[in-house]
Formats: structure tokens, C-alpha cells, sequence
């Protein structure tokens, strides 16, 4: 069955850097778009940056932009976020998903399966 794992969270201070892995299996990954979404408390789920299937096209939220990015390695089935210039807003479970489509949708209805998150706190 297809697993998404994802790694890499936990608890820095404003300015300090993450980098979140997403480990996929039971697919074929190259031929999945990867898409990184984050909850905070009360919030709704919210796109953060997404990825096509061979890396050209990426889609980055605005409010992030020039401190995440992301990539993939497709031969290690593998999706990273690196996230610099933490704020205590980016606090929110980070989740990784997956599109068999190749583009880079922004709404969560789009995307086929789900990892089970990995916190990320940044305190002031």
C-alpha cells in the first residue's frame, strides 16, 4: 500500500532552519507530483509548496517564499522542504501528499494520499 512518511520536524527558535523529509513507497514516485501542506490549531489545512513529477515546475506560497524550498530525489522516492528564517507563524503540523497528476495543485482535494504529519514548532 502507499506509504508517506515524513521526518524531520520539531521545535527551533525564530530565525533557526528545518528540513523536512517526506519518504514515499508502494508507488511509483516519479510519476506523482508532491505537495507539502501544514495545519496550525484552528486553522485550515494550507498549501506551503508543491513539486511535479520531474521537479521543473514548483509552486511556493507566497508567505514563504525566499526562505522554503523544495526539491525530490526520485531515485531515494524522497520530497524535501528546507525551511529557513523560521517565523513563530510557520508553527503547524507539516503534511506531505501526493497527485498522480503532474502539476502542482494548491487544493488539498486534489492530492490522492496523505502522510500522518511531523510538528514543527518556532518559538519567539
Amino acid at each position: 500500500q502507499v506509504q508517506l512518511v515524513e521526518s524531520g520536524g520539531g521545535s527551533v527558535q525564530a530565525g533557526g532552519s528545518l528540513r523536512l523529509s517526506c519518504a514515499a513507497s508502494g508507488l511509483t514516485f516519479r510519476d506523482y507530483a508532491v505537495g507539502w501542506f501544514r495545519q496550525a490549531p484552528g486553522n485550515d489545512r494550507e498549501f506551503v509548496a508543491g513539486i511535479s513529477w520531474t521537479g521543473t515546475s514548483v509552486h511556493i506560497k507566497d508567505s514563504v517564499k525566499g526562505r522554503f524550498t523544495i526539491s525530490r530525489d526520485n531515485a531515494w522516492n524522497t520530497v524535501y522542504l528546507q525551511m529557513n528564517s523560521l517565523k513563530p507563524e510557520d508553527t503547524a503540523v507539516y503534511y506531505c501528499a501526493v497527485d498522480d497528476y503532474n502539476r502542482v495543485a494548491t487544493m488539498a482535494s486534489y492530492y490522492d494520499y496523505w502522510g500522518q504529519g511531523t510538528q514543527v514548532t518556532v518559538s519567539s
